[in-house]
């Protein structure tokens, strides 16, 4: 008997090992590509440096920065490393940074015809930004242990079919809303097994995800309809229309592709937590029937419904913050705001992807019911 598992799980995992070399392989391929030239870039770069020395400041007597600074600085990375250049730095919010003796910064230099123009374009916080990844997954596989690993690990996979599959898909001519379901169902897949395993807890819970994905795509497609609202009315509408114009990229589908990666997490959340409710309650008594097991999932879904659409909301009323202190700040009335194009679009994202969360609830509770009373049915008929 142990042999057979072993063998079982000998060929499952070389399976499991050739199609992610495959993947791979296909990920690579993808990624050949010609961009597009937006703006001439040629002896353009962003480069490391240090300020060596301050030549002219900008600080007024009363604290305040007013122009731009005059550094010198030392080249730290690229082919001008080593070099001592002299460059601007602007004391604006966007751009430039207050330079003092020591402090690193990236610098833009510009050569032509080996004159050298340079200028600071930010703090360099790639160590700090990289110090605060490592402190989060730290905290997670502390916490959760192995879980926390394959969670880690789900996590990266995620980011990594976002960027080397989802926006190279989309670039090349794929349909945006097309290319979010590929992305979903094979990052449902991969990060549920390696949390569950193969068993029925991950079956359940990535049918789940995926149907209650699918249901906020739906469900927002359905809302923009009736509110007469595309994805041509972002804001950032006149750029996204020069890409489209330049590119294979189809803009108008992007706003709903964003809005089923958005609920992604939220449903995939709901999705295992029902499954893993359910599995633990049969297996602490496996007397109860399908319905009642349905009816638990039921009421720890209840709970979860409220606690999630809340998360998802404020999730989208956060990243639209500064429009609504521009309503407030300048007291806009009530047609004006109820009518607003981005209002509409924050709402229509944050419903439509509490939609797919509520309606995943009894998807998972009856597919997982179905599925853990089937095999203990075939448990006692092998007996």
């Amino acid at each position: 008997m142990k042999i057979e598992i072993c063998k079982k799980n000998f060929i499952r995992n070389g399976c499991l090992a050739v199609a992610g070399i495959l993947f791979l392989l296909f990920l690579y391929n993808l990624n050949q590509i010609e961009k597009e030239s937006f703006y001439d870039t040629e002896g353009r770069n962003f480069v490391k440096a240090k300020v060596v020395e301050i030549i002219e400041d900008n600080e007024t007597e009363g604290g305040n920065y007013i122009g731009s600074q005059t550094v010198m600085i030392s080249i730290l990375s690229g082919e001008f490393k080593g070099e001592l250049l002299e460059a601007n730095s602007s004391s604006s919010f966007l751009y430039g940074t207050h330079c003092e003796v020591g402090k690193k910064v990236i610098a833009i230099v510009s050569e032509s015809n080996g004159t050298f123009v340079a200028s600071i374009y930010s703090v360099d916080r790639a160590a700090m930004i990289y110090l605060i990844i490592g402190i989060f997954m730290l905290t997670i596989i502390l916490i959760g242990g192995k879980k926390g690993l394959a969670s880690v690990v789900g996590l990266g996979f995620t980011i990594i079919c976002i960027l080397f599959l989802f926006l190279p898909l989309i670039y090349r001519g794929v349909s945006p809303i097309l290319a979010a379901v590929v992305v979903t169902l094979i990052t449902t897949c991969v990060t549920m097994y390696l949390i569950g395993g193969w068993s029925v807890k991950t079956f359940a819970s990535t049918t789940g995800t995926v149907i209650g994905v699918i249901i906020a795509g739906v469900c927002a497609i359905l809302f923009s309809k009736m509110t007469q609202i595309t994805g041509y009315n972002v804001s950032d509408i006149e750029d996204l229309i020069y890409v489209g114009e330049k590119t294979s990229i189809q803009i108008g589908q992007l706003m709903f592709a964003g809005i089923l990666i958005a609920a992604l997490g939220a449903v995939m959340d709901v999705a295992m937590s029902i499954a893993s409710t359910i599995l633990e309650i049969n297996e602490k008594n496996q007397t109860l029937t399908r319905k009642e097991l349905f009816r638990s999932g039921m009421n720890v879904g209840k709970d979860m419904m409220g606690t999630m659409s809340n998360t998802l909301i404020l999730a989208f009323t956060g990243g639209s913050i500064n429009t609504l202190v521009f309503i407030y700040a300048y007291n806009y009335q009530y047609n004006q705001v109820m009518n607003l194009h981005s209002i509409g679009i924050e709402i229509i994202q944050g419903i439509a992807s509490s939609m797919g969360v509520i309606l995943t609830v009894p998807c998972v509770s009856l597919i997982t019911c179905m599925l853990v009373k089937r095999k203990e049915m075939h448990r006692e008929v092998q007996k």
